[in-house]
């Protein structure tokens, strides 16, 4: 049972049906006890990294956490849910994350430029739409996923891993930016794979399959 956690931030219920689609069974909660007993936990996240930390304490969720990250279950990170695992993130002011990762989330260069065929064009920030992932280490969570995969992204501020041993993959948008990283049974993803069909579905499929 994977448990999928609730702290009023993040498209939770497309996370869910995403994991019942791959026939896991899947809750919304933050019930301690239920993310005790799940064999697997997901953290998805939409929205600024400072309010998510907010809620997550008012929610008492951070020891439910940390204590389902230090038993060894698979545990996933979703966009914000893979940034929040970093020690602190520069987004409106200087703010603590979880910790659990090396580094810290950093916002996009505002001067980010491409070359058109009329000549060097600025790229938008956020940086929003299909982009394709570089594989830096081999992982189950990414069976059966090709170098070069497309996935769908949504964000302003990407994580910078103070180790280059955590990044799982990297993407390309005006700089090269880390989009996925694993550490032991912690992975996280920049990336939507609840939105990326297909390729999508066959990572939270994966995931599913952790420890089975």
């Amino acid at each position: 049972m994977i448990a999928v956690i609730d702290y009023d931030m993040g498209n939770l219920r497309s996370v869910a049906k995403g994991f019942e689609k791959v026939g896991a069974e899947a809750i919304i909660t933050r019930d301690p006890s239920e993310i005790e007993r799940a064999s697997h936990v997901v953290l998805p996240g939409v929205g600024a990294f400072k309010d998510c930390m907010h809620n997550l304490e008012a929610y008492k969720l951070i020891d439910p956490i940390l204590a389902s990250i230090e038993s060894g279950k698979p545990f996933l990170g979703i966009c914000l849910g893979l940034q929040v695992l970093l020690e602190e993130s520069d987004e409106f002011g200087l703010h603590k994350g979880l910790g659990l990762i090396g580094g810290r989330v950093v916002h996009f260069p505002i001067d980010m430029k491409v070359d058109s065929s009329a000549g060097p064009e600025r790229l938008k920030v956020p940086h929003m739409g299909w982009n394709a992932i570089n594989k830096q280490k081999e992982s189950r969570l990414l069976d059966g996923i090709n170098d070069g995969e497309y996935f769908y992204f949504v964000h302003s501020y990407y994580a910078s891993p103070a180790e280059e041993s955590v990044k799982l993959t990297t993407s390309s948008y005006g700089i090269e930016f880390t989009s996925s990283i694993e550490k032991d049974n912690v992975m996280a993803v920049q990336f939507h794979p609840e939105k990326s069909q297909s390729a999508g579905l066959k990572v939270l499929k994966n995931f599913s399959l952790l420890g089975v």
